[in-house]
C-alpha cells in the first residue's frame, strides 16, 4: 500500500518521493501516511470503506469552494482506497488545551481566543457549509433523523450501561427513548451536522482552526455540534467557560440567520445529553469490550458531565427511566474512578555509550527501540565541546542549526508517536527507547532528551528518562 500512495503522489506531482512515515491512526481504521521532498508534505491516506472515502472527499470539495477551511484534496484512487490530503500538521486543538493548562487551574485567555475562533466557524459550516451540500453522499445515514437517534441510544444502552452492570426496565427505558427523539425531532434538522465536532478533529495551523473528520456528517440540528465541542469529556472545559462559549457561539450564528435563543436553548440540554450517551457507548464498546484504557480514563469525565446537567437542566418531558439511570452513572464510584486504577502507560528512555553495550531491559518487555545516533553530526570531534554534555546549553545551542539533526528527530518522533497511540489502546504499560553514540555524551543524550520533551507535551503518559554514562 506505500507503494500505492509513493505512486499517487508521483504521478500528481511529477516529483520524486524522498520521505514516507507512517502516522497514528487512533480510533479509526483509516491509516495515514506523511510523504514528503524537498518541495512539499502532503497526507495520505488508505481506508476501505469507499462509500466514506467518497463522503470525505464530496463534502472536503465543497467545503472548499465555500472557502470554508478544510484540506484540500490533492489526488485520489478510489478503486485503490486511497487519496493525499493537505498536511495540516500535528497540532490539535486538544493538543494545543494540554500546553495551555499544564499546570493551571484557570482557563488562559489565549486559550480562550482560540476557542472563540473555532465556535466562529461552526456556523459557517453548519449554514453555509450545508447550502448546496450532496447529502446523498452522507455516510451512514442522510440525516440525524430518528433512525440515527435511536442507533446512538442503544449504543448507550448496550455498550456501556450493560457492560457496567447498570439496572434499568428495558421495556420502559425504550419507551423513555422514543419521548425524548419525539422532543429531540422539534428542533430545526436543516443544517449540516459535523457528526464529531471534538477538540482531537480541529487542527491549528497559521494561527486559525482548520476543521478534519467531517466524513460522517449528515443533516441535522445545530444543537448537535456546539454540544459536542463544549461538552468533550477529556477536554474538561469549565463549566462557566462553556457557557460564555454557548453565547458567543449564537452570536455568531445570529449574523448568518435569525435565531430565537429560547428555542434554541430549549433543545441545547437535550442534544447535549444524547451526544454524551453516544460517547458513552464508544467508551464502553472502546473500553469495556475492547479493552483500550484510552477510553476508559474518559469516562469520570463523562460523569462529571452527566451530574452537572442532571443538577442543571430541567427537560420538559417525562423520561423517569433515563434520569435512574444517569442517577445511578453519577452514584458510581466504580465508574467515577476509572482510569485512576488503571497503570498509566510508561516510557523510559535512556542514552548509552555502545563502548559499554546496549541496555539491557529488565522489565522482561524486550527491549523496545534501540536508535544508532552515531551518523548524527558529533560535537564531540571539537574541543570546546569534548568535555561538555548535550545537557549543556554551548552543546544544545550547536545542534541548533544542524539540518540532519532535525529530519532525524522529526522521523524519530513520528515513528515513537505512532507506538505509543498503539500501544495505549492495547493496554501496554511500558516502553523501552534507547539511544546509543560513540561515548553517550552528545548525539544520544540530545537525542533522548528531545523526545522525552516532545513526548511530555503531546501524550498523557509518565517519561522517565536515564542517561546512563553520565549519571552511572
Amino acid at each position: 500500500m506505500p507503494e500505492q500512495l509513493k505512486k499517487l503522489f508521483e504521478d500528481h506531482f511529477k516529483e520524486e518521493l524522498i520521505d514516507l512515515i507512517p502516522l497514528p491512526a487512533h480510533g479509526s481504521n483509516r491509516e495515514y501516511f506523511r510523504l514528503s521532498n524537498d518541495k512539499r508534505s502532503v497526507i495520505g491516506a488508505k481506508n476501505l470503506d469507499r462509500l466514506e472515502n467518497d463522503a470525505f472527499i464530496t463534502f472536503s470539495r465543497h467545503f472548499l469552494a465555500k472557502d470554508l477551511t478544510v484540506p484540500e484534496i490533492y489526488a485520489e484512487d478510489l478503486d485503490q482506497d486511497i487519496y493525499l490530503q493537505e498536511d495540516l500538521g500535528d497540532v490539535t486543538l486538544f493538543d494545543h488545551l494540554l500546553e495551555e493548562r499544564e499546570g493551571r487551574n484557570e482557563f488562559p485567555e489565549r486559550l480562550l481566543k482560540t476557542y472563540k475562533q473555532v465556535v466562529e466557524l461552526l456556523p459557517q459550516f453548519q449554514i453555509k457549509g450545508g447550502q448546496g451540500l450532496d447529502y446523498s453522499k452522507s455516510y451512514p445515514h442522510h440525516s440525524f433523523d430518528r433512525q440515527s437517534m435511536m442507533w446512538d441510544l442503544n449504543y448507550f444502552k448496550y455498550y456501556f450501561l450493560k457492560l457496567a452492570h447498570i439496572r434499568f426496565n428495558e421495556q420502559k427505558l425504550e419507551q423513555d427513548f422514543q419521548t425524548f427523539t419525539d422532543f429531540l425531532l422539534q428542533a430545526d434538522g436543516n443544517h449540516f451536522l459535523y457528526r464529531d465536532f471534538q477538540s482531537r478533529n480541529i487542527m491549528l495551523k497559521d494561527g486559525k482552526p482548520w476543521f478534519i473528520d467531517y466524513q460522517g456528517g449528515r443533516k441535522g440540528a445545530l444543537q448537535y455540534d456546539i454540544a459536542s465541542l463544549l461538552f468533550d469529556a477529556k477536554a474538561d472545559l469549565p463549566f462557566e467557560i462553556r457557557e460564555l462559549l454557548l453565547d458567543h457561539y449564537l452570536n455568531a450564528v445570529s449574523e448568518l440567520m435569525p435565531i430565537d435563543r429560547e428555542a434554541f436553548t430549549k433543545h441545547y440540554y437535550a442534544f447535549v445529553f444524547i451526544r454524551i450517551m453516544q460517547a458513552m457507548g464508544a467508551y464502553g464498546y472502546r473500553g469495556f469490550y475492547e479493552r483500550k484504557t484510552h477510553f476508559l480514563q474518559s469516562i469520570p469525565y463523562a460523569i462529571r458531565n452527566l451530574e452537572y446537567l442532571v443538577r442543571k437542566v430541567d427537560l420538559p418531558i417525562e423520561i423517569p427511566v433515563m434520569m435512574d439511570v444517569f442517577q445511578q452513572l453519577i452514584q458510581s464510584s466504580v465508574l467515577r474512578e476509572f482510569g485512576k486504577a488503571n497503570q498509566r502507560f510508561k516510557v523510559r528512555i535512556s542514552s548509552f555509550s555502545y563502548k559499554n553495550g546496549v541496555p539491557v531491559d529488565d522489565r522482561g518487555h524486550g527491549g523496545g527501540f534501540v536508535f544508532d545516533c552515531r551518523f548524527l553530526p558529533n560535537p564531540g570531534r571539537e574541543i570546546a565541546y569534548k568535555k561538555l554534555s548535550a545537557n549543556d546549553q554551548e552543546v544544545i545551542d550547536w545542534f541548533v542549526d544542524k539540518q540532519d539533526m532535525d529530519r532525524w528527530l522529526k522521523r524519530m518522533f513520528t515513528m515513537v508517536d505512532a507506538a505509543v497511540t498503539s500501544y495505549e489502546e492495547q493496554n501496554f504499560t511500558d516502553l523501552m527507547i534507547s539511544f546509543g553514540c560513540t561515548g553517550g555524551q552528545h548525539r544520544s543524550v540530545h537525542s533522548a532528551n528531545r523526545l522525552a520533551a516532545h513526548l511530555k507535551e503531546t501524550h498523557d503518559i509518565d517519561v522517565v528518562l536515564h542517561h546512563r554514562e553520565l549519571e552511572d
